[in-house]
């Protein structure tokens, strides 16, 4: 298969937010559209917590990516339009370094010798990959979920290096519930024998602490509704039913089983720790002494818009509005989309009937004032 994906290297070293160095680190991203005469049509997108920088398809590779339906020549992100980038986070398993890398002092893969890494790490990361690419300031910035947080950190990192700002289902901190989901979803990969402090192989892999943390996470990401909808009591046929007396009965169990088969061997697991401990770090009252409103006040953009959906469980709808009361408060033009999607909080990326007109308007409006 092609490979659209392309590498940035860090500088060296790469120091992170919590103290730590990272020596010959880089960043994989890929990128859609071209960047005009005057470098200002660049869109940057910072992705959730497992995806790569795969967001869409392309010539150099022609497979379905994570926001096919989002991006693309005449999609609500057109590429006619803007020069879209999308930098798949530090930390993660899927092109950049993180702790599945190899540690060039050890010769041997970082496991939990990685420093520890915040979401300002992955802002960083990402905003010298827009550099290297002769981009002073973005058009737009777009954060998805995890992604969305970092975005907040680019921002208040790099004040002036954004015009305007799409902030898509996210949080300016963890609430004490998603905490407690990322919590168990950690402690049941640690738990898994096979984790053995972070020293898993191949053959040894914790297939069990990854298949729960993964179910964990689908169940939030859905909200009740979808689920009910979905599955309702339907039990399997018999013939589909394990031997275990306490086997799966039901298709919901069934389907999460599913979900979780195709994710284990994808996903590194100390890679999932990091990231998902990032995320219950972040917290955008640190630079507002206290207060999110005030950190938030502390960000420089022209226009913002601010979407999430009712049924979002990991990141209410009341923490959009924050952001959009912040945004606004720092004297951004901001606009506000609440929708009502039963797809919870993976909406934005199966929901684009109410996702993409709201996206794709904002960004014909941002284009026309260039």
């Amino acid at each position: 298969m092609a490979d659209a994906r392309r590498y940035h290297k860090l500088p060296d070293p790469f120091a992170m937010k919590r103290g730590g160095l990272l020596h010959g680190a880089h960043v994989a991203y890929e990128t859609w559209g071209r960047l005009n005469a005057n470098a200002d049509n660049a869109i940057l997108i910072l992705t959730g917590l497992s995806p790569s920088a795969h967001a869409a398809s392309s010539e150099d590779d022609p497979s379905p990516g994570w926001w096919e339906a989002m991006l693309g020549p005449g999609k609500p992100i057109d590429t006619r339009r803007w020069h879209v980038i999308c930098v798949n986070a530090l930390g993660s398993d899927k092109g950049s370094t993180g702790p599945a890398s190899i540690d060039p002092a050890t010769g041997e893969p970082y496991r939990l010798g990685f420093p520890e890494l915040t979401l300002e790490d992955v802002a960083n990361a990402a905003h010298e990959v827009v550099k290297g690419l002769g981009i002073e300031r973005l058009a737009c910035l777009i954060g998805c979920s995890m992604g969305g947080m970092a975005a907040l950190g680019y921002m208040l990192q790099h004040p002036g290096c954004v015009r305007a700002h799409i902030s898509v289902d996210t949080a300016p901190q963890a609430q004490p519930f998603a905490i407690a989901i990322r919590s168990l979803q950690r402690e049941a990969i640690r738990l898994d024998r096979n984790w053995n402090e972070g020293r898993y192989t191949d053959e040894t892999y914790p297939e069990r602490g990854m298949s729960i943390a993964r179910k964990l996470g689908v169940i939030t990401y859905r909200s009740a509704m979808e689920w009910n909808g979905r599955f309702a009591r339907i039990r399997l046929d018999p013939e589909e039913r394990p031997g275990d007396p306490f086997g799966f009965e039901f298709e919901v169990e069934s389907y999460l089983q599913a979900h979780a088969r195709r994710f284990i061997r994808h996903f590194d697991p100390n890679c999932y720790l990091y990231l998902s401990r990032a995320s219950d770090w972040f917290d955008i009252a640190e630079y507002g002494e206290g207060s999110v409103l005030e950190g938030l006040r502390r960000i420089c953009v022209e226009q913002a818009l601010v979407i999430g959906v009712s049924t979002d469980i990991l990141f209410p709808l009341e923490q959009q509005e924050q952001i959009a009361e912040g945004l606004q408060a720092a004297g951004a033009r901001v606009q506000f989309v609440a929708l009502d999607s039963p797809q919870g909080h993976d909406a934005f990326l199966v929901d684009i009937e109410h996702y993409g007109p709201a996206i794709g308007g904002f960004l014909d409006m941002l284009h026309d004032g260039l």
